[in-house]
């Protein structure tokens, strides 16, 4: 697969072949309109045979893509703002655990039953927001601390018509319910992670928390009462970095 590299960018590529790596910032960044972001997905689309998302779910990826680029003039909801790398660093990066999420909702016991999944330290709502769009199926929960971020996903939600999407302003320890999935992408360390939402793991409930490099120390920090079950390596265009999945389950040791 080729695919169209900016002026001056070198042919070394990170994840699968022919997505490009990110490039040096530029003075002023490009402002892509809905059918940009789409047509800039689809080689990532391809990549990782996600082919098969309805015309509606990649239009409300390209929605979101553009939304959280003209909130982030104002709200500062991430560092990047260049189009390319919010393809490969966001985007991709958290379209990549959806094979991974979906093999692990199909062996639930109650596969009629929808799934509950709370995305801690949301951010901009990355990866809740991917997640609700790619599977309307699984009632997402995205919470964090600041509120214009908490407000952002709500706008989202809203102007996207994502009826399994709501987001709370709260501190995580403050949150009531429980979830069958419970994720972060780089929130804490996994110490921390499960002990300020352990009260929020369903019964045969998981954790999916979204690392770069195998955490082996933070791994071994855990406590006993905590199984390490699987560390999935991720694959991901356009990143020349290690992603992984580890999944974790309470009371299993």
């Amino acid at each position: 697969m080729t695919l169209n590299r900016r002026p001056g960018q070198a042919g070394s590529l990170g994840g699968v072949g022919g997505v490009p790596s990110v490039s040096p910032a530029s003075k002023a960044h490009p402002v892509w309109g809905a059918e940009q972001w789409l047509s800039g997905m689809a080689p990532y689309l391809s990549a990782m045979r996600l082919d098969g998302l309805s015309a509606e779910q990649q239009h409300q990826l390209a929605q979101y893509m553009q939304l959280l680029q003209k909130w982030n003039a104002t709200y500062n909801l991430t560092a990047l703002r260049d189009p390319q790398d919010m393809l490969s660093h966001h985007l991709a990066d958290c379209l990549a655990v959806l094979g991974p999420l979906a093999r692990h909702l199909a062996g639930r016991p109650d596969e009629s039953a929808g799934a509950r999944l709370l995305d801690v330290g949301s951010g901009g709502g990355l990866p809740g927001v991917v997640l609700a769009i790619a599977r309307p199926d699984v009632a997402v929960t995205c919470v964090d601390t600041v509120g214009k971020k908490a407000a952002f996903i709500r706008q989202v939600a809203a102007e996207l018509k994502l009826s399994n999407l709501k987001a709370e302003h709260a501190r995580v320890e403050q949150l009531k319910g429980q979830y069958d999935v419970i994720t972060s992408r780089a929130f804490a360390s996994l110490v921390d992670f499960v002990s300020l939402t352990g009260a929020l793991v369903a019964p045969g409930g998981v954790w999916m928390a979204m690392k770069g490099k195998t955490p082996m120390d933070e791994q071994a920090a855990l406590p006993e009462t905590i199984d390490v079950f699987h560390v999935e390596p991720l694959v991901v265009p356009g990143l020349d970095a290690d992603r992984c999945v580890v999944w974790m389950r309470p009371g299993q040791k």
